[in-house]
């Protein structure tokens, strides 16, 4: 199975070395440093389990051609040049997964009831990704891995409990979603198939969305972030008020908050949106914090606690050149 993972950063890495040990014939669409060194000594992941170096051919999408699958591994804010640079990795039967954090495109689409088909453009400017792409091409996916790069082609894997779970935007049986699990299983990661991906799009999201914001504040990782019992107390709340977005678009999971705040805090890892403002790198304000909001507000929902703190997670992006509000 030729399957390309388009953007090899710290997640996008970790995954194509799982792809290539699980025996997938893979690539990266890569750039930078970051291409330069996969090219001239692979992708190194330093993980629980071992070093694994995988060997994969790395360049631009026109180099690597079409594929059996593709999985997107880039930030929201880097959507608009995936939809101008796929094509050439697309035949007529090549499956696009998302595997990204935070609120995809696709949400409403294949949804049923009233919201059915509804457009979120602050993830989609243009329908550009769309248009590229197509939702029958599409599967969603969330990941749940602590990856950092610490140099170029080289990944630390903090903990052993990584997983991908994939699925259908209309809930179906997929075979083409289970075959990617498959390889991943088969290299040394968890790969899932559920028939419910947006449920398991905000049970991933109420992290980021609770925690995120604090972090982006204290400028500490997440168990530092924790430490202090007012923290504490407000993530909780945020924790509380994200399921309760989840639960009022027909999403709601049940969750032990004291167990997840308890397991959190034992973690030195810096999330993604932390690790971004301090590299200067474009933020997620919108597909982690703003568009969940706004999808509060549509559904009736009060959250005041988070309303705080990414109104101020926003301020500090904004102030840091990362984001640019609508």
């Amino acid at each position: 199975m030729k399957i390309c993972v388009f953007g090899a950063g710290a997640i996008g890495g970790h995954v194509a070395v799982r792809l290539a040990m699980g025996g997938a014939e893979t690539s990266v669409v890569a750039r930078g440093a970051q291409l330069a060194a996969i090219r001239e000594k692979g992708l190194t992941t330093v993980a629980p389990d071992g070093t694994h170096t995988a060997h994969v051919a790395a360049g631009t999408a026109a180099e690597l051609g079409p594929q059996d699958a593709v999985i997107v591994t880039v930030k929201a804010p880097a959507l608009p040049q995936v939809a101008e640079a796929i094509a050439p990795l697309l035949g007529p039967r090549t499956v696009v997964a998302f595997v990204m954090n935070g609120i995809p495109w696709w949400y409403f689409d294949r949804h049923g009831g009233p919201l059915d088909g509804r457009r979120l453009p602050a993830v989609d400017p243009g329908d550009a990704i769309r248009q590229a792409i197509g939702v029958e091409r599409t599967l969603g996916g969330v990941v749940y891995a602590a990856c950092t790069v610490t140099e170029p082609g080289v990944i630390k894997v903090e903990h052993a409990n990584n997983r991908v779970i994939l699925g259908e935007v209309d809930g179906s049986a997929s075979p083409r979603a289970q075959a990617i699990a498959d390889v991943l299983n088969r290299g040394g990661i968890s790969g899932e198939v559920t028939p419910a991906i947006r449920r398991e799009i905000w049970m991933k999201l109420m992290g980021n969305l609770a925690q995120g914001p604090f972090t982006i504040l204290s400028r500490q990782g997440i168990g530092g972030t924790l430490a202090d019992p007012a923290v504490r107390a407000a993530i909780k709340r945020a924790m509380q008020e994200s399921m309760a977005i989840a639960d009022a678009l027909g999403q709601g999971f049940e969750f032990d908050l004291e167990k997840r705040l308890t397991a959190s805090a034992r973690l030195a890892h810096k999330p993604s949106i932390l690790q971004d403002l301090e590299l200067g790198r474009p933020m997620e304000i919108d597909a982690l914090f703003r568009v969940p909001l706004e999808l509060a507000r549509m559904a009736g929902v009060e959250t005041p606690t988070l309303d705080l703190s990414v109104a101020l997670a926003t301020q500090a992006a904004t102030a840091a050149g990362l984001y640019t509000p609508a």
